[in-house]
């Protein structure tokens, strides 16, 4: 029976890599997999998955003019899984779609994304996986600073911690962090001077 499974985990947890390594055993065992990505994410290019570690793939770009549901359903073959990076980004709209692709079309639908952006609110798209998901599971990685779990990510601008600004701005390591509560109410300012 087909799921929707949302992913999620902050920067640096692994969550591209998981995908291209998902969507390559599929591949090598001859099951087509279709790759989506947020088209606002470009750091790479637009319609790439890519990992920091060099790993990269081919996706389908999914902006506000893409009809994800009627994409999906005209494929041919019909895959054997979805797999969505940066679905933190996703409409409401999107989510939806998607589980009717699961619930219509049997194709399982898997997710992956951050739960809560550099403020601690929810990001649309991760709202209504955490909703509508079959199954949510956190991708843990360490925080930045200490050796707890990170839950939170950190926006920083020039080795200083920032609070305040527009949920989505597009960046890597030179921008955020991940890291525990603790340390995403007080960051180490000696180490992150450090780092600039």
């Amino acid at each position: 029976m087909a799921k929707l499974y949302f992913k999620y985990g902050t920067m640096n947890s692994g969550k591209s890599i998981e995908i291209l390594k998902v969507a390559h055993n599929y591949e090598e065992q001859g099951k087509p997999v279709v790759i989506m990505t947020s088209a606002i994410d470009n750091r790479d290019e637009i319609g790439v998955v890519s990992s920091r570690i060099g790993m990269r793939e081919k996706a389908v770009p999914i902006d506000d003019h893409l009809d994800v549901f009627d994409y999906v359903a005209d494929l041919s073959p019909k895959p054997f899984c979805i797999m969505i990076d940066e679905a933190q980004f996703l409409s409401k709209k999107n989510i939806y779609d998607f589980a009717k692709v699961v619930d219509e079309l049997g194709i399982p639908v898997m997710a992956f994304g951050l739960k809560n952006d550099f403020q601690n609110q929810l990001f649309e798209g991760s709202k209504y996986l955490l909703l509508l998901a079959d199954k949510i599971e956190e991708i843990k990685t360490i925080c930045w600073f200490c050796s707890k779990k990170a839950t939170m990510v950190l926006r920083t601008k020039d080795g200083e911690p920032v609070y305040e600004g527009s949920q989505i701005q597009i960046g890597g390591n030179d921008s955020y962090l991940p890291v525990c509560r603790k340390h995403w109410f007080k960051p180490d300012l000696e180490k992150m001077k450090e780092m600039k």
